[in-house]
């Protein structure tokens, strides 16, 4: 008995990722509006009724690949600026790791061109607060700790400032401005912004 609950669970699995797989490559190549529900089921290789077993319709199932793309920054953040480092370092090098995750093939149209469009501005702003704006909040709050600058500062209004620069080096490097110059000013407005 175990062993069939097992094998349904790694079907369903299976059949998620692939459906994931397949929805990212083809939103990536042709847009959420250009992709259509048969083509992401035919791509997967399974059936229509499989993926609206997993997913309520073609934007719920967008919602996930975004989801997921978030989360792979915020993993990529955190993995990069660990509580070891002392918190204006973290700090930067949380902002360079957004930058280098941004440069998967794909994930700056998915995250900032395709996503506010779907989804709406305040589902993306929720979804980024859980995530990445998230760990710069966090990380932005510690570094002005450290440095005794946090009182009166509007942190909410920093973070969200500050992660509008980032989003604006991610699609400037995008279009394939060079990475290392975005990379030197993000470092350079983090170390400005708290220590002066």
């Amino acid at each position: 008995m175990q062993s069939t609950a097992r094998t349904n669970q790694d079907r369903t699995g299976k059949t998620r990722a692939a459906l994931l797989a397949a929805a990212r490559a083809l939103f990536i190549s042709k847009g959420y509006a250009g992709t259509s529900t048969p083509e992401i089921v035919a791509a997967a290789g399974i059936t229509r009724g499989a993926l609206y077993h997993h997913f309520e319709d073609k934007r719920d199932l967008f919602r996930a690949v975004v989801t997921e793309e978030a989360r792979e920054v915020a993993r990529a953040i955190e993995g990069r600026a660990p509580d070891t480092l002392p918190p204006l370092e973290a700090l930067v090098a949380g902002g360079v790791a957004y930058l280098d995750a941004m440069r998967e093939p794909g994930r700056t149209r998915l995250l900032l061109i395709e996503a506010p469009a779907v989804l709406g501005m305040a589902e993306v702003r929720a979804l980024d607060e859980s995530n990445s704006a998230r760990t710069l909040g966090e990380g932005l709050a510690a570094a002005l700790s450290q440095a005794g600058r946090e009182a009166g500062l509007p942190l909410a209004a920093l973070t969200d400032l500050l992660s509008a620069a980032f989003d604006r080096a991610a699609l400037a490097i995008d279009s394939g401005a060079d990475p290392a110059d975005y990379r030197a000013a993000i470092s350079a407005l983090i170390r400005r912004l708290v220590l002066n």
